[in-house]
């Protein structure tokens, strides 16, 4: 087992499995050996799940020795964010709130990765009911950034991301609704995949706002990404082979709603433009007047849902949750109902002239995040720093959810900086072919 490289992709550990020179057992007691090992486990993961993890390795183990194999990914261990339900296993959604919840089946995810061979190997961290970027939880846990403890690891999905990052989980699956898959897979160095809403089934998922509520990977590559979103949607996996930049066309945002940045981000994204071009990608600029008002209307749209989702809850035992999250969710209490009809109204008009102005090019880009992952102290010990960076973090990725598109971030090769490429909704074989190119270059 020591001789296991725990920082190998998903997919060539499977491929490992499938050659005979892996077992899924000896990858599976090597994790959680690592888990055991790490003071910082009990801040990454809200529980393990060591016995299901063991017989899905030892069924994984038998299946390869009999060549019956379900998938690249058989036998390979990965962690699902505490609001996917698992059989038998607490699923609180980060909010103490739900303590004692315990999930009667898996959700629908969870029963299709299972179904194709994947080990379960336990459930992260994240957000209050995910309903942040930042990835901090002073009321459970605050996982910390793989790459700087001291720093925000982002969120929702914290500890999706930092299972991965600390070689604990070989991909974390976690959901996007504002960014939440996103964020901390830029700040954490990984691929992180917002898929479409409706791509992907979300029965047994605790929702935040199901409008715009999608699960994704977070994950080493983008082969892993394309893997996973196969397994999980029980699909075949899109065909990376042969992917190109040559001729694809690239438009980079310039609107004011998604500038500025902060010195380190904006020269990796420059960057990664001139790796992108010289590859053979044509890359535009373009300010797209639709998205500028979408931008305005978050505050009409994510909160109304968020507290009608939770709003009785809240009510009943917000003393238990951590104040400044509570805020976000209550600050739906003012927007009247034909305020948040009319602005879903206009929202749909907005995505329809937004996919009109981009209709020319093979996907948008942005840098992931404007900002580099702030200080966990610094943000516990400001309120006020805390409601902007939350704000900054989730910007640009929020462009994604609001014009209704998929996306992915690749690591810019600087740390803590993602390099994202969205496309309209549905056309996810096309981002993961692209972003199978970007990576090559970047």
């Amino acid at each position: 087992m020591t001789d296991i490289d725990l920082s190998a992709t998903a997919a060539d550990l499977g491929r490992a499995i499938a050659a005979g020179t892996l077992d899924p057992v000896d990858l599976t007691e090597a994790m959680l050996s690592e888990i055991k090992a790490s003071p910082d486990a009990p801040l990454i993961f809200t529980r393990t799940t060591p016995d299901r993890a063991r017989a899905e390795a030892k069924a994984a183990a038998k299946r390869a020795r009999a060549g019956t194999r379900r998938s690249l990914l058989d036998g390979v261990p990965i962690s699902w964010k505490d609001l996917f339900d698992t059989a038998g296993t607490p699923g609180e959604s980060g909010t103490r709130m739900l303590d004692g919840r315990v999930a009667v089946r898996d959700a629908a995810v969870v029963a299709n990765a299972s179904a194709a061979g994947l080990v379960c190997i336990g459930k992260t961290h994240q957000t209050e009911l995910a309903f942040s970027g930042l990835g901090l939880n002073p009321m459970t846990a605050t996982p910390p950034n793989s790459i700087s403890g001291a720093l925000a690891p982002g969120g929702s999905s914290s500890g999706a991301a930092v299972s991965v990052g600390r070689n604990m989980a070989a991909a974390g699956i976690g959901s996007d609704t504002g960014g939440s898959v996103r964020v901390p897979a830029a700040w954490n160095d990984l691929v992180g995949f917002k898929t479409s809403v409706g791509s992907l089934p979300m029965q047994g998922v605790v929702p935040l706002c199901a409008r715009f509520d999608t699960a994704g990977p977070l994950c080493r590559s983008v082969e892993d990404a394309a893997q996973l979103y196969a397994v999980m949607g029980n699909t075949r996996p899109a065909d990376l082979a042969g992917a190109t930049l040559k001729g694809a066309r690239l438009l980079v945002l310039t609107n004011a709603s998604v500038e500025p940045m902060e010195d380190t981000p904006q020269t990796a994204f420059e960057a990664a433009l001139g790796k992108l071009s010289a590859a053979g990608a044509f890359i535009d600029h373009a300010s797209i007047a639709p998205l500028e008002e979408a931008m305005t209307m978050a505050g009409v749209l994510f909160p109304p849902e968020a507290y009608g989702t939770w709003g009785t809850l809240i009510e009943e035992k917000g003393d238990m949750m951590y104040s400044l999250i509570r805020e976000r969710f209550e600050a739906g209490k003012s927007v009247s109902a034909p305020a948040y009809v009319a602005a879903w109204q206009k929202l749909d008009l907005l995505r329809e002239a937004f996919l009109a102005d981009i209709a020319g090019y093979d996907a948008v880009l942005l840098p992931s995040c404007p900002i580099l992952p702030p200080p966990v102290q610094a943000l516990l010990d400001d309120d006020a720093l805390f409601v902007e960076r939350n704000l900054a973090t989730l910007r640009n990725t929020r462009v994604g959810n609001l014009m209704d598109l998929t996306g992915l971030t690749l690591p810019s090769g600087v740390p803590h900086c993602g390099v994202m490429a969205l496309a309209p909704a549905g056309h996810e074989a096309r981002i993961l072919r692209l972003c199978a190119a970007m990576e090559k270059s970047l």
